[in-house]
């Protein structure tokens, strides 16, 4: 009885601070709600997307194994948001570095607006919003060692990876107090935060697990290209959650933010099938897919803060520049399955470039003005935010890696590398045919 008491007593401890902001007074704008939970809803669908976009990359043995890893990441990287990732994300700042655990399991996290984020939503619908981003980020760096992952070692990497690199670097770059955040850094969407940590770590990812067997001996083409453009569709839909709803609110800023996404997504699709039709002689479904998902990766630091014709210019960047990557990718020997570092981070690289030279506070003036718009200052600051969040989660997540590696092994052995990720790993296979 004793015992039950103490329980009962805990969780009463634990629900009161949500009945104590429960009320209260904020002004919440009904539009601007609704948009940001719709966009919410988008970003969510991105990971489904995501995983339909890689599932049809890799061999049919290889199909359910990589869907997991998306699937999964939304379940385990949402727990972990609710329990403390939001909280030293967004929460109270500690020296720049970290946000304290002040919000731990949602204390302090209710329905009248935070000022500090977002003064016209609840500050639960921006948790929530955020919480999509969080969960998307890990299951990009999937994409550099899909087929040969042990999916324990993915279970540990994703929720070690999240606490440790992702939550920091929102920290610095967007949270209230952090540091980057301070310098000036310009990330409207996750440019430096979503996919320069998620592409650099990819990298890391790629060369500590080695390479599949057969890699560059033996044809490893898309089992399912229809799969993988649905998949770019549903990212290219859900990327407009993704960008316009990083404006917080609906308006002139998050219309633009939506116009410019969707200018650079169709200048890069273009411009990588010219390339390659002129490269190889034809063009291809496949490129035509990974060109527009660059673009969205390339603009997304930018998106908020350039016009149209910036958008182009940028758009068209990543077209070259990842088609580039990619190509160069067997000349270099390492193996990024997917080209999970050769679109999102090496776009999100040219993307915060971007933000540095087209930026116009005439977009936006919680911005600032670029090279082009008489502000230099603004693409070193971008370099070196770029050069402090790369070096940062190459070099964490490589110990992560290690770490891992060292006690429950990353690495599927030879033999059920062979028998594909979907039998080894999850006793299932993807068809039934």
């Amino acid at each position: 009885m004793k015992k039950q008491r103490i329980m009962l007593s805990i969780l009463v401890q634990l629900l009161l601070p949500f009945t104590a902001y429960a009320e209260g007074g904020g002004k919440i704008d009904s539009g601007d709600t609704a948009f940001m939970l719709l966009s919410a809803a988008l970003v969510m669908l991105m990971t489904p997307g995501l995983a339909m976009f890689y599932g049809g990359m890799v061999r049919k043995k290889n199909v359910l194994g990589t869907l997991m890893h998306s699937f999964v990441a939304i379940a385990l990287v949402s727990i972990q948001w609710i329990l403390f990732g939001y909280s030293l994300s967004f929460g109270p700042d500690v020296h720049g570095i970290i946000g304290s655990l002040d919000w731990i399991g949602l204390r302090g996290v209710g329905i009248d607006p935070n000022s500090d984020y977002a003064a016209t939503i609840p500050h639960m619908a921006f948790m929530i919003y955020q919480a999509m981003f969080a969960v998307i980020t890990p299951a990009l760096i999937a994409g550099a060692f899909a087929e040969r992952m042990k999916f324990s070692a993915f279970l540990v990497f994703t929720l070690l990876w999240s606490t440790v690199v992702y939550d920091p670097v929102a920290h610095w770059v967007w949270g209230t107090g952090g540091w980057l955040r301070n310098m000036g850094t310009l990330d409207f969407a996750g440019g430096i935060v979503v996919h320069i940590t998620s592409g650099i770590s990819a990298l890391a990812a790629a060369l500590v697990i080695g390479k599949r067997k057969g890699y560059l001996r033996e044809a490893m083409p898309p089992h399912n290209l229809p799969m993988t453009v649905l998949g770019a569709g549903l990212l290219w839909f859900g990327w407009f959650g993704f960008n316009a709803g990083s404006a917080l609110s609906s308006g002139g800023l998050s219309t633009m933010a939506f116009v410019v996404t969707h200018t650079a997504a169709v200048t890069a699709t273009l411009v990588w099938v010219i390339i390659e039709w002129l490269h190889r002689g034809k063009p291809t479904m496949f490129g035509a897919a990974t060109g527009s998902i660059a673009g969205l990766a390339t603009i997304t630091p930018a998106s908020g803060f350039v016009s149209p014709m910036a958008a182009i210019a940028i758009g068209a960047a990543a077209g070259a520049f990842c088609y580039l990557s990619l190509s160069l990718k067997p000349k270099l020997k390492f193996d990024d399955s997917l080209d999970a570092f050769g679109v999102h981070g090496v776009g999100g690289i040219l993307g915060t470039i971007g933000a540095g030279l087209f930026a116009q506070k005439a977009i936006n003036a919680a911005g600032a003005d670029g090279l082009f718009f008489g502000n230099p200052r603004q693409v070193l600051v971008q370099l070196i935010s770029i050069a402090i969040v790369a070096v940062f989660s190459f070099v964490t997540s490589l110990v992560l890696l290690k770490v891992i590696d060292g006690t429950i092994g990353l690495k599927v052995s030879a033999e059920e590398e062979l028998m594909g990720l979907d039998l080894s790993q999850h006793e299932e296979t993807g068809y039934q045919l």
